[in-house]
């Protein structure tokens, strides 16, 4: 889910990577381009294992490596071209502020859940309104990455979090762009993984890449999110689409 914690004017060029990790974790890298008037959040609601602790999400810096995307990209023989779609613009507790770290060019917090909403700058969070139309997320735990205003191209922010379900891999796909939340929206998106062969992701409809990304990728500058000898594969999501996050599920 790609929720704002205050209207924006546009996001475009969507990128996902999503890898399962060790020990019942999976890695999650995310970019877009965006143009919002104020100061604000993007929120990232995520399955995470429970109870969900202020310490489950390990944010990893990649402002070193701002083409992550644009090298992944390049290992498929018929790369996407950049995404051009734009969009227009439980009660509260009280406790202490979370925890915030900078992450390269981001301050960036864990929510446990939608309660500890509370203990962020309002600015930051989204109207109480919302969560009740998306009951699904009562149990989520939140990555907020808080935005300058203006236009950027926002370097990928990678991160990675205790599955509640290890039999599938998470995208973040939902739509909330203007504080209201649409039974469709206009998808134009890129979204990758990383599966070992013991996974059996069910991937079988998804574009292989042509190499392993040693041999179109800076493996190191990933940090341990790219592992340099397996292939990597793509899917498009474009059109009109239900608005709801994405699930890849071990096949059968």
């Amino acid at each position: 889910m790609c929720c704002f914690s205050r209207p924006v004017a546009s996001v475009s060029a969507t990128r996902i990577f999503a890898r399962p990790g060790e020990n019942g974790r999976q890695y999650l890298v995310y970019s877009m381009s965006i143009q919002a008037g104020d100061e604000l959040a993007m929120i990232l609601p995520l399955p995470v294992r429970l109870p969900a602790r202020e310490t489950d999400v390990e944010f990893i810096n990649l402002k070193d490596y701002p083409s992550f995307f644009s090298e992944l990209d390049s290992g498929f023989a018929q790369a996407l071209a950049a995404a051009s779609t734009s969009y227009s613009a439980e009660g509260p507790t009280r406790g202490k502020a979370l925890a915030v770290v900078t992450v390269g060019d981001f301050e960036a917090s864990f929510v446990p859940s939608v309660k500890d909403f509370s203990r962020l700058d309002e600015r930051f969070r989204l109207d109480d309104d919302v969560w009740k139309k998306l009951p699904g997320y009562g149990n989520y735990g939140f990555a907020v990455f808080k935005l300058k205003r203006g236009a950027m191209t926002v370097h990928p922010m990678a991160f990675s979090f205790p599955r509640r379900d290890p039999q599938t891999v998470f995208f973040p796909t939902v739509h909330i762009h203007d504080g209201k939340v649409h039974e469709k929206a206009e998808f134009d998106h890129s979204i990758y993984c990383q599966p070992r062969p013991e996974e059996h992701l069910s991937i079988h409809d998804w574009e292989e890449s042509y190499n392993h990304p040693s041999g179109f990728m800076q493996v190191d500058k990933t940090k341990g999110i790219i592992l340099p000898d397996l292939h990597c594969y793509k899917r498009g999501m474009h059109g009109l689409l239900a608005n709801r996050d994405t699930f890849l599920a071990v096949g059968t």
